[in-house]
């Protein structure tokens, strides 16, 4: 497990000793709520169970292949999961297979509900039990069950905090349900549950990954200048607050995903109070300019390292220096998949000390969900604006500095819309100078969102909405998932512009040929 690329300036000699002088790995993994300041402590007395995720991800593990056999003796081998934010990232990168259900758009929901049901599993993961997609989703597959003639209680597996409400309504229904830490926030969950469920029911060697990570424990539990988490932390930090941006770029022998569960993890901890880091999650062979602002991290896994134990810090062992390679400009972060997934989460609580934020609470994040509610209630038309104008307002409002954040209510599935956006991506890049991220909605709204709301007010916002005429209905509730998509979008719209922050909105039934538009212009 190493880290190179580190200039080793006096800012980063100061920040890495204000690390080592607090005593932070060995406090972290004491589970000291103070670390964060006495505003903080409340939350993160609640938040540290993730720092001893072998104690029970044991038992978990064997519990879930136990239900993958029964799946699997069932002819059961399509799995999906409806799952938010922390709840579904984690396995997003862990098995590839799974078809990860983050969305409410009608056309990406519809074609989770038109998979083969009966060869079909289906996790509903929500820490709170309260999540509105995600409820949305269940009811959404018991219909579909009962319409096939399947009990949904021998196909939905649940994986939520004890005493949640949909952990008792699921056991009344006699649905399967696992029970995870409630001491772990929904980010931090990667090797609790939530990551491990979803992923062992798909096929993952989570034994594998479990053991890479608790071999990299003993690394970053130590106290010593060689800690590569403590080295990661202090890199990023010296470029703060002009260089805010985290450029993620897989290498390739990792899965590409792994920067989107990195930039949930580290945006919604750190971007709050005006302060924070944003990770831009690029896809594999992006060239996006890099500016002032942000600072290139390259991910990805020693192909030498084949066993699990052989994860150490690069020396003589765990308390050596690592070897600092400068032939780039940026990092590389060399680990396996475990490692990395333990590596970040230290990185993030170690972020969240240096920039005196608690990493544990999303302040902002209730804000966007009361404005879907009130937008439910009262929607907005949005003027239409052509491609010229969006071209000019962006031109117009994007700041020295700054970024522009791709807001994409579209059809995930959509891979020529994917391209286009990517398309997208790169040119406004080349053409504004400034660095561009990509999100889903309402992805990005578990996500980035709290960074965007609560974090430096440098971004200019493009939504692109997707409308749609063939909706699909939620059962049991009075919008359909077009609706509540739209609500979103427009409640997310609201709190940015009331909170003084540009957004240019596009609502469209072409998103693709509206985007092919806009790229025809630069």
């Amino acid at each position: 497990m190493t880290v190179s690329g580190v200039s080793r300036s006096a800012a980063f000699t100061g920040a890495l000793g204000s690390l080592l002088d607090a005593e932070f790995p060995t406090r972290l993994f004491a589970k000291d709520a103070t670390l964060w300041g006495e505003a903080a402590e409340p939350e993160a007395a609640v938040r540290l169970g993730w720092t001893d995720f072998a104690e029970t991800a044991e038992s978990v593990i064997s519990e879930a292949e136990v239900l993958a056999a029964e799946f699997g003796a069932a002819g059961v081998d399509r799995f999906v999961l409806c799952g938010m934010g922390g709840s579904s990232l984690a396995p997003l990168v862990i098995a590839p297979s799974l078809t990860v259900l983050d969305s409410t758009h009608p056309a990406t929901v519809r074609a989770a509900l038109e998979g083969d049901l009966s060869r079909t599993a289906v996790v509903v993961s929500s820490k709170s039990g309260g999540t509105v997609e995600t409820l949305s989703h269940l009811a959404a597959f018991e219909a579909a069950f009962i319409g096939a003639g399947i009990d949904p209680a021998d196909r939905i597996v649940v994986v939520t905090d004890p005493a949640s409400a949909l952990a008792v309504s699921a056991t009344e229904s006699g649905k399967r349900v696992f029970l995870a830490d409630p001491n772990v926030g929904g980010r931090f969950s990667a090797l609790t549950a939530f990551g491990i469920v979803p992923s062992v029911l798909a096929g993952a060697d989570m034994r594998g990954i479990l053991a890479q990570a608790v071999a990299a424990r003993t690394a970053l539990t130590a106290c010593v200048a060689g800690n590569p988490a403590l080295i990661l932390a202090a890199a990023i930090s010296v470029g703060l607050p002009e260089r805010f941006l985290l450029e993620l770029r897989p290498d390739g022998s990792l899965p590409a995903d792994l920067g989107l569960w990195i930039e949930q993890l580290v945006a919604e901890s750190t971007g709050k109070d005006g302060r924070g880091v944003l990770p831009i999650a690029l896809p594999l062979g992006d060239h996006q300019r890099e500016t002032p602002a942000s600072l290139s991290v390259s991910f990805g896994r020693d192909s030498t390292l084949h066993d699990a134990a052989a994860v150490q810090d690069t020396g003589a062992g765990p308390t050596a220096e690592p070897a600092l390679q400068t032939a780039h400009a940026g990092l590389a972060v060399i680990a396996d998949l475990g490692a990395q997934l333990l590596l970040w989460q230290v990185v993030t609580a170690a972020l969240g000390f240096l920039l005196r934020v608690d990493p544990f609470n999303q302040p902002d994040v209730e804000a966007a969900k009361a404005a879907t509610r009130e937008s439910l209630g009262a929607p907005s038309a949005q003027p239409e604006l052509s491609p010229a104008e969006v071209c000019e307002r962006l031109r117009a409002t994007v700041s020295n500095g700054g970024y522009v954040a791709i807001q994409a209510y579209v059809d995930s599935t959509d891979a020529a819309l994917g391209a286009a956006l990517e398309e997208l991506r790169a040119a406004l890049n080349a053409d504004l100078g400034a660095p561009v991220s990509v999100g889903y909605g309402p992805r990005y709204l578990h996500s980035t969102g709290q960074f965007h709301k609560g974090g430096p007010s440098k971004a200019v916002f493009l939504q692109l909405v997707g409308a749609t005429d063939r909706d699909v209905a939620i059962p049991g509730a009075e919008q359909s998932f077009g609706e509540l998509m739209a609500a979103q979008a427009a409640g997310d719209a609201r709190v940015l512009d009331g909170r003084g922050r540009p957004v240019v909105t596009v609502v469209t039934d072409a998103p693709l040929d509206f985007v092919r538009a806009l790229l025809a212009r630069y």
